[in-house]
C-alpha cells in the first residue's frame, strides 16, 4: 500500500486507476460497498485501484470549534483500505485552495492524475460550495474522459441507513453494540501508551493510559475492552473512558487495565477496542469503593468478553 498525497504528482504506475472517492471516517459497511466497487472495476479492467480520503476534514477548516469527532486516523485507513484490496491511499490535503475550486477544476485535477474512473457514494458533493453532485461528476467526468459511477446507501439490518453520524451517536450513548454492527468492527482508539501518576498499580489494577487526541468522545464510562499490541497479541481488558471524578485533578484519559498481564507499555502505540459499555463514571469516597468498583467491572468485562469473538 503506498500513501499518496494531493500536492504530490501521481507515480506513472498509478496513473488510469479506478478511485473510490470519499471521505471514508470510520470506513464502515457503506464505505466500504464503494470501495468494493471500485476495486472491482479496476481488477475487471486491469487498473491500479485507489481509495482517497481527505485530511483534515472539511468540517475541521470550516468549524475549527466543532468538539473531535474522528472515527479513524488515517493510519487506522491505510490499514483498512490495504485490507480492503487497494492499491494506493491518496490524501487530500483538505485547504482552503482545495475547497475553492470549482465543479470542473476539481474534475480537471482527477484527469490531470490519469484516473481513469471514479466511484462514490449518491450523496458525495464536491467543489465550492459543494456545488458539484454525483450528477455532476457523470456529466464533467464524461466530457472529459472520465467515467463515474455512483453506489447507493448500504442499509442496516434494521433498515437504516449505515452513516459515520449514526455510528458517532450510538457510541455517544455507549451502545457499542449498534457501533460494531454498522462499522463491521468495533470503534477502536490508537495511541501511545504514556507515563502517568501510576496510581492504578498502587491498588492492584494497572493501567495503560492512552491520550483520546482527535477522536469522537464516546460516551464517559467503564467499558469492557481488548487490548492490541504491536506485536499482534490480544489482550482483554476493562477500561476507564472519561474524567477520572475520583481523582484530582480531573484529566481525560482512555485507561485500560489489562487482565493477566504485567509487562511494560510505556510509549508504546497500542489499539483499543470498545466492546461493551458497562456503566457511567462514578465518583468514590476513599479507596475501598473504588477498589470493590473497579473488581467488579473486571468481573463483568471478563464475563462478556468471554463471549464476544474477536473482530480484527
Amino acid at each position: 500500500m503506498e500513501r499518496l498525497h494531493s500536492s504530490d504528482p501521481m507515480p506513472a504506475h498509478l496513473r488510469g486507476s479506478i478511485m473510490a472517492l470519499g471521505n471514508f471516517d470510520g470506513f464502515h459497511a457503506g464505505h466500504q460497498a464503494v470501495a468494493r466497487r471500485a476495486i472491482e472495476l479496476a481488477r475487471a479492467e486491469g487498473r491500479p485501484a485507489i481509495i482517497a480520503t481527505f485530511d483534515p476534514h472539511p468540517m475541521r477548516l470550516f468549524r475549527p470549534e466543532t468538539p473531535w469527532f474522528r472515527l479513524t486516523t488515517l493510519d487506522q485507513r491505510e490499514r483498512l483500505f490495504t485490507k480492503a484490496g487497494a492499491d494506493a491511499m491518496l490524501v487530500f490535503d483538505f485547504t482552503r485552495e482545495l475547497a475553492a475550486l470549482d465543479p470542473q477544476a476539481f474534475v480537471r485535477l482527477l484527469t490531470g492524475w490519469g484516473v481513469a474512473g471514479v466511484v462514490t457514494g449518491e450523496d458525495f458533493t464536491f467543489g465550492k460550495d459543494r456545488a458539484g453532485t454525483t450528477e455532476t461528476l457523470a456529466q464533467l467526468g464524461g466530457a472529459m474522459g472520465l467515467s463515474a459511477q455512483a453506489v447507493a446507501p448500504v442499509s442496516g439490518a434494521g433498515g437504516e441507513i449505515i452513516s459515520s453520524t449514526r455510528i458517532r451517536q450510538a457510541l455517544k450513548s455507549g451502545d457499542c453494540a449498534t457501533a460494531t454492527r454498522l462499522l463491521t468492527r468495533p470503534f477502536t482508539i490508537e495511541g501511545m501508551v504514556q507515563h502517568g501518576d501510576k496510581l492504578g498499580r498502587t491498588i492492584g489494577f494497572p493501567t495503560a493510559n492512552v491520550d483520546m487526541g482527535h477522536y469522537l468522545r464516546p460516551a464517559y464510562g467503564i467499558y469492557a475492552v481488548r487490548g492490541l499490541l504491536a506485536d499482534g497479541r490480544v489482550l482483554d481488558g476493562a477500561a476507564n473512558l472519561g474524567i477520572r471524578p475520583s481523582f484530582d485533578p480531573p484529566k481525560e484519559l482512555l485507561e485500560p487495565h489489562f487482565f493477566d498481564f504485567a509487562e511494560s507499555l510505556y510509549d508504546q502505540v497500542i489499539e483499543v477496542q470498545l466492546i461493551h459499555f458497562l456503566r457511567p463514571e462514578a465518583k468514590y469516597d476513599g479507596l475501598d469503593p473504588l477498589m470493590a468498583a473497579i473488581a467488579k467491572d473486571c468481573d463483568d468485562a471478563r464475563q462478556i468478553l468471554a463471549g464476544t469473538p474477536y473482530l480484527a
